[in-house]
Protein backbone atom coordinates (compact mmCIF):
# COMPACT_ATOMS: atom_id res chain seq x y z
CA UNK A 1 0.00 0.00 0.00
CA UNK A 2 1.65 3.54 -1.04
CA UNK A 3 2.72 5.64 1.94
CA UNK A 4 0.33 8.90 1.60
CA UNK A 5 1.89 11.42 4.06
CA UNK A 6 0.80 15.10 4.02
CA UNK A 7 2.98 17.97 2.67
CA UNK A 8 4.24 19.46 6.09
CA UNK A 9 5.07 15.26 7.07
CA UNK A 10 6.83 14.53 3.59
CA UNK A 11 9.03 17.64 3.60
CA UNK A 12 10.04 17.01 7.27
CA UNK A 13 10.65 13.36 6.09
CA UNK A 14 12.90 14.71 3.32
CA UNK A 15 14.37 17.13 5.90
CA UNK A 16 15.13 14.41 8.28
CA UNK A 17 16.62 12.29 5.78
CA UNK A 18 18.95 15.33 4.49
CA UNK A 19 20.03 15.67 8.15
CA UNK A 20 21.27 12.17 8.28
CA UNK A 21 23.27 11.84 5.10
CA UNK A 22 24.67 15.38 6.31
CA UNK A 23 25.60 14.38 9.17
CA UNK A 24 27.35 11.13 8.29
CA UNK A 25 28.67 11.83 4.57
CA UNK A 26 29.15 15.50 4.47
CA UNK A 27 27.08 18.01 2.34
CA UNK A 28 29.47 18.38 -0.33
CA UNK A 29 29.29 14.70 -0.71
CA UNK A 30 25.83 14.00 -0.49
CA UNK A 31 24.06 13.65 -3.72
CA UNK A 32 20.02 14.41 -4.45
CA UNK A 33 19.81 11.06 -5.72
CA UNK A 34 20.77 9.27 -2.17
CA UNK A 35 18.30 11.69 -0.74
CA UNK A 36 15.70 10.25 -2.75
CA UNK A 37 16.49 6.99 -2.60
CA UNK A 38 16.75 7.10 1.13
CA UNK A 39 13.56 9.10 1.16
CA UNK A 40 12.01 6.23 -1.10
CA UNK A 41 10.17 8.66 -3.16
CA UNK A 42 9.41 9.84 -6.53
CA UNK A 43 12.36 12.25 -7.51
CA UNK A 44 9.26 14.69 -8.65
CA UNK A 45 8.31 14.39 -4.90
CA UNK A 46 11.27 15.91 -3.47
CA UNK A 47 11.52 18.66 -6.03
CA UNK A 48 7.92 19.59 -5.36
CA UNK A 49 8.98 20.87 -1.60
CA UNK A 50 12.57 21.84 -2.73
CA UNK A 51 14.11 23.38 -5.46
CA UNK A 52 17.64 21.58 -5.25
CA UNK A 53 19.65 19.68 -2.39
CA UNK A 54 21.17 23.87 -1.31
CA UNK A 55 17.45 24.42 -0.83
CA UNK A 56 17.16 21.56 1.36
CA UNK A 57 20.08 22.99 3.39
CA UNK A 58 18.74 26.08 3.71
CA UNK A 59 15.47 24.93 5.34
CA UNK A 60 17.17 22.83 7.88
CA UNK A 61 19.33 25.35 8.80
CA UNK A 62 15.89 27.83 9.28
CA UNK A 63 14.35 24.56 10.99
CA UNK A 64 17.15 24.17 13.53
CA UNK A 65 17.86 27.62 13.92
CA UNK A 66 14.12 28.83 15.03
CA UNK A 67 14.37 26.08 17.96
CA UNK A 68 17.46 28.12 19.30
CA UNK A 69 16.05 31.51 18.81
CA UNK A 70 12.96 30.78 19.87
CA UNK A 71 14.31 29.42 23.24
CA UNK A 72 16.50 32.27 23.46
CA UNK A 73 14.00 34.98 23.12
CA UNK A 74 11.74 33.16 25.86
CA UNK A 75 14.88 34.32 28.22
CA UNK A 76 15.45 37.53 26.74
CA UNK A 77 11.96 38.91 26.75
CA UNK A 78 11.87 37.71 30.58
CA UNK A 79 12.27 41.05 32.17
CA UNK A 80 11.74 39.01 35.69
CA UNK A 81 15.32 38.36 35.29
CA UNK A 82 18.25 41.06 35.84
CA UNK A 83 19.59 42.20 33.53
CA UNK A 84 23.24 40.59 33.58
CA UNK A 85 21.84 36.98 34.30
CA UNK A 86 19.27 37.71 31.31
CA UNK A 87 22.16 38.20 28.78
CA UNK A 88 24.44 35.69 29.92
CA UNK A 89 21.55 33.08 29.88
CA UNK A 90 20.96 34.55 26.47
CA UNK A 91 24.06 33.90 25.46
CA UNK A 92 24.83 30.66 26.36
CA UNK A 93 21.66 29.51 25.20
CA UNK A 94 22.75 29.95 21.44
CA UNK A 95 26.19 27.87 21.82
CA UNK A 96 24.96 26.69 18.80
CA UNK A 97 27.33 24.71 17.61
CA UNK A 98 28.93 22.58 20.46
CA UNK A 99 26.41 23.07 23.65
CA UNK A 100 22.91 23.05 22.09
CA UNK A 101 20.83 19.82 22.62
CA UNK A 102 18.31 20.57 19.79
CA UNK A 103 20.75 20.83 16.99
CA UNK A 104 22.10 17.32 16.00
CA UNK A 105 24.24 18.10 13.57
CA UNK A 106 26.82 20.45 16.11
CA UNK A 107 29.74 17.64 15.60
CA UNK A 108 29.73 17.41 12.14
CA UNK A 109 29.45 21.38 11.03
CA UNK A 110 33.26 21.59 11.30
CA UNK A 111 34.03 19.18 8.53
CA UNK A 112 35.56 20.28 5.36
CA UNK A 113 32.62 19.12 3.66
CA UNK A 114 30.54 20.63 5.77
CA UNK A 115 31.75 23.88 4.96
CA UNK A 116 28.86 25.71 3.51
CA UNK A 117 26.48 25.01 5.85
CA UNK A 118 28.94 26.55 8.40
CA UNK A 119 29.39 29.51 7.12
CA UNK A 120 25.08 30.07 6.21
CA UNK A 121 24.47 29.26 10.11
CA UNK A 122 26.54 32.02 11.19
CA UNK A 123 25.20 34.06 8.36
CA UNK A 124 21.80 33.38 9.88
CA UNK A 125 23.14 33.49 13.63
CA UNK A 126 24.72 37.27 12.74
CA UNK A 127 21.52 38.23 11.28
CA UNK A 128 18.72 37.36 13.78
CA UNK A 129 20.68 37.19 17.04
CA UNK A 130 20.99 41.05 17.67
CA UNK A 131 17.83 42.02 17.24
CA UNK A 132 17.04 39.12 20.32
CA UNK A 133 20.42 40.74 22.18
CA UNK A 134 19.58 44.53 21.31
CA UNK A 135 16.07 44.89 23.97
CA UNK A 136 18.56 43.52 26.72
CA UNK A 137 21.52 45.97 25.79
CA UNK A 138 18.71 48.21 26.01
CA UNK A 139 17.42 47.50 29.60
CA UNK A 140 21.24 47.68 30.57
CA UNK A 141 21.39 50.77 29.36
CA UNK A 142 18.66 52.25 30.88
CA UNK A 143 19.68 50.78 34.54
CA UNK A 144 23.24 51.89 33.96
CA UNK A 145 25.15 48.79 34.03
CA UNK A 146 26.23 49.74 29.70
CA UNK A 147 26.87 52.39 28.61
CA UNK A 148 27.15 52.87 24.45
CA UNK A 149 26.02 54.82 21.69
CA UNK A 150 26.43 51.41 19.44
CA UNK A 151 24.93 48.91 20.72
CA UNK A 152 23.42 46.89 17.49
CA UNK A 153 26.62 47.17 15.88
CA UNK A 154 28.51 46.25 19.19
CA UNK A 155 26.25 43.16 19.63
CA UNK A 156 26.79 42.25 15.73
CA UNK A 157 30.89 42.61 16.73
CA UNK A 158 30.40 40.12 19.65
CA UNK A 159 28.31 37.64 18.02
CA UNK A 160 31.32 37.57 14.94
CA UNK A 161 34.12 37.47 17.24
CA UNK A 162 32.56 34.64 19.44
CA UNK A 163 31.49 32.85 16.12
CA UNK A 164 35.16 32.99 14.92
CA UNK A 165 37.02 32.13 18.19
CA UNK A 166 34.60 30.16 20.25
CA UNK A 167 32.71 28.00 17.93
CA UNK A 168 36.28 26.55 16.06
CA UNK A 169 38.70 25.81 17.98
CA UNK A 170 37.93 25.32 21.54
CA UNK A 171 38.87 21.29 21.31
CA UNK A 172 42.11 22.05 20.35
CA UNK A 173 43.09 24.64 23.10
CA UNK A 174 44.55 23.42 26.67
CA UNK A 175 43.00 24.84 29.79
CA UNK A 176 45.05 27.85 29.97
CA UNK A 177 44.17 28.56 26.49
CA UNK A 178 41.00 28.48 26.93
CA UNK A 179 40.27 30.45 30.14
CA UNK A 180 42.75 33.26 28.00
CA UNK A 181 40.70 33.37 25.18
CA UNK A 182 37.65 33.51 27.72
CA UNK A 183 39.15 36.44 29.82
CA UNK A 184 40.35 38.79 26.10
CA UNK A 185 36.55 37.68 24.96
CA UNK A 186 35.03 39.03 28.66
CA UNK A 187 38.01 42.21 27.95
CA UNK A 188 36.41 43.38 24.74
CA UNK A 189 32.90 42.46 25.82
CA UNK A 190 33.10 44.68 29.01
CA UNK A 191 34.58 47.50 26.44
CA UNK A 192 32.27 47.27 23.78
CA UNK A 193 29.14 47.35 26.25
CA UNK A 194 30.61 49.96 28.54
CA UNK A 195 30.76 47.84 31.40
CA UNK A 196 32.86 47.67 34.66
CA UNK A 197 35.54 45.50 34.61
CA UNK A 198 34.59 42.10 36.13
CA UNK A 199 30.72 42.21 34.81
CA UNK A 200 30.58 39.25 32.97
CA UNK A 201 33.46 37.45 34.65
CA UNK A 202 31.38 34.94 35.60
CA UNK A 203 31.45 33.61 32.09
CA UNK A 204 34.83 31.78 32.47
CA UNK A 205 33.27 29.36 35.19
CA UNK A 206 30.10 28.77 32.68
CA UNK A 207 32.48 28.28 29.69
CA UNK A 208 34.41 26.19 31.44
CA UNK A 209 31.62 23.97 33.14
CA UNK A 210 30.74 23.13 29.62
CA UNK A 211 33.33 22.49 27.90
CA UNK A 212 33.93 19.38 30.69
CA UNK A 213 30.28 18.11 30.20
Amino acid sequence: MRDVKNADERKNEIMDVAEELFTLKGYDDTTISEIIEKVGVARGTIYYHFKSKEDIMNALIERQTSKLLTEAELIANDKSIPVLKRMIKTLMSMNTYKDNPVNPITEALHKPQNALMHQKIEETILKKVPPILLEITKDGINEGIFDTAYPFESIEMIITYSNTVFNNYLENLTQKELVQKIKAFIYNLERLFGAKAGTFASLVDIFIYRRQQ
